[in-house]
């Protein structure tokens, strides 16, 4: 919703769109075997910015609208009129679906090792699973728990094994049959590369 639309005028379409579905109950028609309900959605929601924008041109033109001195869009500047970055709105909303269902999996993870009572233990290890820059060594992890350096490969090995499974798992939310899983794992993957 971002292609040359304000800030404001987005959150109203977003809410608009929201809404709008869920007055309409689309989905219960949303079969599994139909498609992925992110394809749905982006469907929908290009489908309802078109209409949304033939029922704004319809308007003549100016109608009760006061004229903006071009000198006015010149002090405002251009960073309100540009997007920040340069992908497109597909683009976009295709890296924050990735970046929210790795998000989902990390807490679904970070439930399941609080359960556990090793809270501490994850939090370190997360930094490892992240490759974040100023993550601590395996060294300063081992000496920090209380754990050998081999201890703490295993229990990053293990983590990495449990969020693998998963991701597949909260992937398999979003496919109409599991033989897609690893074809939407490759299209996750690649969404974060670009």
């Amino acid at each position: 919703m971002r292609e040359g639309t304000r800030p404001d005028e987005v959150e109203d379409l977003t809410q608009e769109f929201f809404a709008m579905l869920l007055e309409r109950r689309n989905f219960d028609a949303v079969r599994k075997e139909k498609g992925r309900l992110r394809s749905y959605l982006l469907t929908s929601v290009k489908h309802f910015l078109v209409s949304e924008h033939r029922r704004a041109v319809t308007v003549k033109r100016g109608k009760g609208q006061q004229p903006v001195a071009l000198e006015e869009i010149a002090a405002a500047g251009l960073a309100d009129m540009e997007p920040a970055n340069h992908l497109s709105a597909d683009r976009i909303y295709e890296r924050r679906w990735a970046l929210t269902l790795m998000e989902q999996v990390l807490k679904r993870l970070k439930n399941e090792y609080e359960t556990a009572g090793n809270t501490r233990l994850f939090d370190s290890l997360k930094q490892l699973l992240a490759d974040e820059v100023e993550a601590p060594s395996r060294t300063e992890i081992a000496l920090r728990l209380g754990m050998t350096e081999n201890a703490v490969r295993q229990a990053l090995h293990r983590l990495r094994q449990r969020y693998q499974v998963l991701l597949r798992e909260e992937i398999s939310h979003t496919v109409a049959v599991a033989s897609d899983i690893e074809d939407e794992l490759r299209h996750l993957i690649a969404v974060l590369r670009t």
